[in-house]
């Protein structure tokens, strides 16, 4: 578990992003190269982005040089995702190329301890390979990331108006309940519950930076040195894609009726009570005894703030949307 420990300064310094950051997107897009889990959720991405590596030779390059980089383990070095890059893709790699030496050596050093790494990586602190390093991230950002920048703008931008609505409804109280199910805000710290390492960051009047992200699925990012600007990488909620039904195969309505698929759908991208009503089509009492079935299902998760309660896919209730007519990708 990672905390996240607030003075009141730091909630007047509370900030969201306005802007996808293009290099946190990067490790995110690339960590989901190295698991199968929400790749449901990004299956057209997945697909599109792999044939076109292949096609343009980079595939190569992304296997030698970027994953080995960016390991989907509980550490990889913060240069590369510099405060900077929230300006956008040039700015952070600027901030790459002009990282201190020092520091790059130390983080390198690290991730070769703690994960493993090419023995090439300590030629990072020469400004040349750093070089290399920056074009080969800027090759594959505008291989299979540019491509869906207006998609990453338009659910930035919708996840910025839900923490308005949030803000002007409940407040701070309410941004910090509602960021992921797995974080949980318990005046003054604020809980990364499925974070991999256990770790204090004391914010002490520097504010935090939220930065909501496409790529990352289920479990936010933070950098690991606590002594750098405080930000969090936390998930976007992910609609299922539409389905597309098998021939001999009944729709998910059939087993569950159309109510309770329209509410597991809605849960697809985390929805209240009053939000899974209204997709479904019924009144929210109504709503509410079919959120009980699909929980003592297992389907859906439920989480209460207030008067409010936020539900969500369970793993389970992902997999049955995906037995829907939705193919994984392997």
């Amino acid at each position: 578990m990672l905390r996240f420990h607030f003075t009141p300064e730091d909630l007047t310094r509370l900030r969201i992003a306005t802007a996808p950051h293009p290099l946190w997107e990067i490790a995110a897009s690339l960590h989901r190269f190295q698991t199968q889990e929400g790749r449901w959720a990004y299956a057209p991405w997945y697909r599109t982005a792999r044939s076109v590596l292949c096609g343009t030779g980079l595939d190569r390059m992304v296997r030698t040089v970027l994953l080995p980089l960016f390991p989907r383990a509980h550490y990889f070095p913060d240069f590369l995702t510099p405060a900077d890059g929230i300006a956008g893709l040039d700015a952070g790699l600027e901030s790459i190329l002009a990282a201190p030496a020092r520091q790059v050596a130390q983080e390198v050093t690290k991730l070769r301890e703690i994960v493993g790494a090419p023995a090439w990586t300590r030629k990072l602190t020469d400004g040349g390979m750093r070089d290399q390093l920056v074009r080969a991230l800027r090759a594959y950002h505008h291989a299979v990331i540019t491509p869906y920048e207006e998609c990453l703008d338009g659910r930035l931008h919708a996840e910025r108006a839900r923490q308005t609505r949030t803000l002007c409804g409940t407040g701070i109280e309410g941004v910090l309940n509602t960021l992921a199910p797995s974080i949980r805000w318990r005046p003054p710290v604020l809980e990364l519950g499925r974070y991999p390492t256990e770790g204090d960051i004391h914010l002490g009047g520097r504010g935090l930076l939220l930065i909501p992200s496409y790529f990352c699925w289920n479990t936010p990012v933070s950098l690991a040195d606590p002594d750098l600007p405080p930000v969090l990488l936390y998930p976007l909620h992910h609609p299922p894609p539409a389905p597309q039904h098998a021939a001999g195969h009944a729709p998910l309505h059939a087993l569950l009726g159309s109510t309770r698929t329209g509410i597991l759908r809605a849960a697809a991208i985390g929805a209240t009570t009053t939000e899974a009503a209204r997709h479904a089509g019924v009144t929210p009492t109504t709503a509410s005894h079919h959120t009980t079935v699909l929980r003592d299902a297992g389907l859906i998760t439920s989480h209460r703030h207030a008067n409010t309660v936020l539900h969500a896919l369970t793993p389970l209730g992902a997999s049955l949307l995906q037995q829907d007519g939705w193919q994984r990708i392997p």
